[in-house]
């Protein structure tokens, strides 16, 4: 699973970095794969109101990590973490324009009709440290981060604030806060023992990506679903974004990964090929499925169709198999 860390003070070392840091160690401590991402070194224009994205479903701003790096990240985090100091009684201004560009996700879902596979299951954690002893200090942060949990499709779980928390090294000062963190993490406890089961085949621009989708939406809570190629493509095969929005998946800003990077992360408990069997590295304890399913890449939208119909009943199978052990 994947722990996203967004980082919004433009200060490198400061007190809601050392937060971040230590919730991200908890994660990791439970087998979780973490990114924190520093958003202030981030090139993420601020949105436009141009509406494209509830029009077309894409943001019109194009050239910049919030295309190219940050949607992506946000559809794969299995926990998203926004951490932010309090400016304003809200976030800083370069959270912000990470947070107004999350409308093309809301757009997709409310706008489009379109159901991002990992919405059922995705947490989401509020982090957040302000100077003053304010009673509603941290009250419009939290207004905000709700409906930001919402467009990126993750529900809002849990969130540590602290006051008068102002020069540098405070937050290590705080007596209480390594307790916070560990009862934070272990209200979400259950997200870090799900079994993790792969889905691999050769370009992870097709089959896989259709397979984790359906195992994603369907048992999210109860599995840790990723997915990979033996030679992963460039790119996801734009007739399998389409065949699934069909059945109404959003499966836009999944990118292919390689075999590697996903073991690489945590250790699954079961692998299922299709058609690379031979290529894929022997993990100890794994159970090995092997799906014998054509491979649409290049074939007709008919065809694409079928083999997504077959994904989704061998998906439903495989999931009341393991339910019922």
């Amino acid at each position: 699973m994947l722990v996203l860390g967004l980082q919004g003070s433009p200060r490198k070392n400061g007190n809601t970095n050392y937060l971040l840091n230590l919730v991200l160690e908890a994660a990791a401590e439970l087998g979780a794969e973490t990114k924190p991402v520093q958003v202030p070194r981030k090139n993420i224009k601020p949105c436009i109101g141009c509406t494209n994205c509830e029009r077309k479903g894409l943001c019109a701003i194009d050239d910049d990590d919030m295309t190219a790096e940050m949607y992506p990240l946000l559809r794969r985090a299995d926990l998203v973490i926004l951490a932010t100091p309090i400016y304003f009684y809200n976030a800083t201004a370069q959270m912000k324009m990470l947070i107004d560009r999350s409308q093309t996700l809301w757009a997709r879902k409310y706008k489009l009709g379109l159901v991002d596979p990992g919405r059922p299951s995705r947490k989401g954690m509020m982090l957040s440290v302000g100077a003053t002893k304010g009673k509603n200090l941290f009250e419009g942060m939290a207004l905000t981060a709700k409906y930001f949990f919402d467009a990126v499709g993750a529900s809002f779980e849990s969130r540590l604030t602290y006051w008068r928390i102002e020069a540098p090294g405070d937050i290590k000062k705080h007596a209480a806060v390594a307790d916070d963190v560990k009862m934070a993490i272990h209200g979400l406890a259950p997200i870090f023992s799900r079994k993790k089961i792969l889905f691999v085949c050769r370009e992870n621009a097709c089959r896989s990506q259709m397979a984790a989708a359906f195992a994603r939406y369907m048992a999210g809570d109860d599995l840790d679903v990723d997915c990979a190629g033996s030679r992963p493509a460039g790119e996801v095969n734009p007739l399998m974004q389409e065949v699934m929005a069909e059945l109404g998946y959003d499966m836009a800003f999944c990118l292919p990964r390689s075999i590697e990077a996903a073991v690489g992360a945590s250790r699954p408990h079961m692998i299922v090929t299709m058609g690379c069997a031979e290529e894929c590295p022997y993990i100890p304890a794994a159970e090995m499925l092997d799906w014998e399913l054509e491979d649409p890449g290049r074939e007709s939208m008919d065809v694409m169709r079928r083999v997504r119909d077959e994904i989704q009943a061998r998906v439903e199978a495989l999931i009341s198999r393991i339910g019922s052990k």
